[in-house]
C-alpha cells in the first residue's frame, strides 16, 4: 500500500515562496484555507443539505434522509486530504488539493461509506418508531451505543482512506484494529463527535455546517498517530 500522495505523484515548485515569510501573511494564509475549503465542503454537500430542509421531521423519509448524506464522505474526505498536504507541505492552492482529493477518493469514500450510511439510517428508522414498536426500553440504548459506534468507526475509516491508498477490506480492517489499539485516537473521534453533536443541539445542524472545515482539520490531527504508524507498518 502507498499514500494517496505517493501513488499519483505532486510536482511542484517550493510552495513556501506563494506565502512569504511575514507573520501577517503566514496568517492570512492560514485564513485563506479556511475559507476556501469551506466553502468547498458547501459546495459539494449543497444537494443533500439543501433536500434534508424539505426532509427533516418525518421519520418516514429516513432512506431520503440517509441518501442526503451520501455526498458529505466523498466531500469530508477530499478537505482531509487537502489539510494533509496544508500541515506538510502548505501552498495556496488549497481548491487544486481540494478537487485533487475528491477525484482520487471518492469512489474508495463511497465503498464504506454508503453502507455505513444504510446502518445508521436503519438505526435512525428503528429510534424513532420505538414506541411503536413495543421493544424493551432498553433496546434504544442499545441501538445508540451501536450509532455511535459506528461513527466513530466511519471517522477513522475517512482519516484512513482519504490519506492511504487502500483497498476497501483494507480500510474496514484498519479502522477497526486502530479503535482498539489506539484508544487515545479513538476516545479523541468520540469527543470531536460528542462536541458536534451538542453544537447541533445547542445551535443548529447549519453551524456544524459552517465549522466543517476547522472540523475535519481536528479530526486529522487527532488521528496523527494512528497514521504515522500505519504509514511505517503498512504502506511500501
Amino acid at each position: 500500500m502507498t499514500t494517496v500522495a505517493e501513488r499519483r505523484g505532486d510536482r511542484r515548485g517550493d510552495p513556501a515562496a506563494e506565502i512569504g515569510a511575514g507573520v501577517l501573511s503566514r496568517v492570512a494564509s492560514v485564513v485563506y484555507w479556511f475559507v476556501v475549503i469551506e466553502a468547498l465542503l458547501v459546495l459539494t454537500t449543497a444537494p443533500g443539505l439543501v433536500a434534508l430542509v424539505f426532509l427533516a421531521g418525518d421519520a418516514g423519509n429516513a432512506p431520503l434522509i440517509g441518501l442526503c448524506f451520501a455526498p458529505v464522505g466523498p466531500a469530508l474526505s477530499a478537505a482531509i486530504f487537502a489539510w494533509r498536504v496544508f500541515l506538510n507541505d502548505r501552498d495556496l492552492s488549497p481548491a487544486r488539493h481540494f478537487w485533487r482529493g475528491y477525484r482520487l477518493n471518492w469512489l474508495d469514500v463511497l465503498r464504506w461509506w454508503l453502507p455505513a450510511l444504510a446502518v445508521l439510517t436503519v438505526i435512525g428508522f428503528s429510534l424513532a418508531n420505538l414506541g411503536l414498536a413495543g421493544v424493551p426500553a432498553g433496546y434504544g440504548l442499545v441501538l445508540i451505543v451501536i450509532a455511535v459506534a459506528v461513527l466513530v468507526w466511519s471517522a477513522q475509516a475517512l482519516v484512513l482512506s482519504s490519506t492511504l491508498a487502500l483497498r476497501t477490506r483494507d480500510t474496514a480492517r484498519l479502522a477497526s484494529y486502530y479503535l482498539g489499539a489506539r484508544p487515545a485516537s479513538a476516545l479523541g473521534l468520540l469527543s470531536l463527535l460528542v462536541a458536534a453533536g451538542g453544537l447541533v443541539v445547542l445551535t443548529s445542524d447549519w453551524v456544524l455546517a459552517l465549522l466543517a472545515s476547522p472540523f475535519t482539520l481536528a479530526l486529522l490531527r487527532n488521528a496523527d498517530p494512528v497514521l504515522r504508524d500505519a504509514t511505517e507498518r503498512f504502506t511500501a
